[in-house]
């Protein structure tokens, strides 16, 4: 017999069955460190280095798939995926750029890209980002001596970019990869040297 006591309880465990379902339908991205490593600072500014052979950065074609700007681009450039799209829509908050002005503090860094576009990352951020109708989280901090930044969408797509200094050529190193899934759909490294 079902009394108001157990249907109490059944509501209250497939309420809780409710939320650990949600929480486990999507993953989500650990948490970076705030902790700035000694001696690292990343400000200056940086060309884009021209290296023969380089892998550009592709455009996709017009299927709503995940859509990155070429290297010399701006913002304008990029298509915004349409949000009944079935691709991954973190290309959008993907910025590149020939020239970098990057401004480190205690609690962040400032990056500007051609002097037209500045992205602005805290130390151990978890957050939710948006361009328009798009919403990705994002975290950013330290690995080591190298800055981390996860960008993941809503349809599991990832943006991932690291940056450090290479101390030995003094160049700063960007390292972009985007998956789908399990699946690299796209990695470029690229290489500034201080301006």
């Amino acid at each position: 017999m079902i009394t108001t006591k157990n249907l109490k309880k059944i509501s209250l465990l497939f309420g809780i069955f409710l939320v650990l379902g949600a929480c486990a339908s999507r993953p989500g991205l650990l948490p970076r460190s705030s902790t700035v490593p000694v001696d690292v600072d990343l400000s200056g500014l940086w060309q884009l280095r021209m290296e023969p052979g380089a892998k550009a950065i592709p455009r996709t074609g017009d299927d709503g798939g995940i859509r990155i700007p070429p290297v010399n681009s701006q913002r304008q450039a990029v298509k915004r995926p349409s949000r009944r799209s079935s691709g991954s829509a973190v290309g959008v908050f993907l910025e590149t750029g020939e020239l970098l002005k990057i401004s480190q503090t205690a609690d962040g860094l400032f990056i500007s890209f051609d002097r037209a576009i500045v992205e602005e990352y805290a130390f151990g951020e978890n957050r939710i980002v948006s361009v328009g109708p798009i919403e990705a989280q994002r975290v950013s901090g330290w690995q080591g001596q190298t800055f981390v930044v996860e960008t993941l969408d809503t349809e599991g797509g990832l943006l991932t970019e690291s940056w450090h200094i290479d101390v030995a050529e003094d160049v700063l190193v960007r390292d972009i990869s985007v998956f789908r899934g399990d699946k690299r759909q796209f990695s470029s490294r690229q290489r500034f040297d201080r301006s």
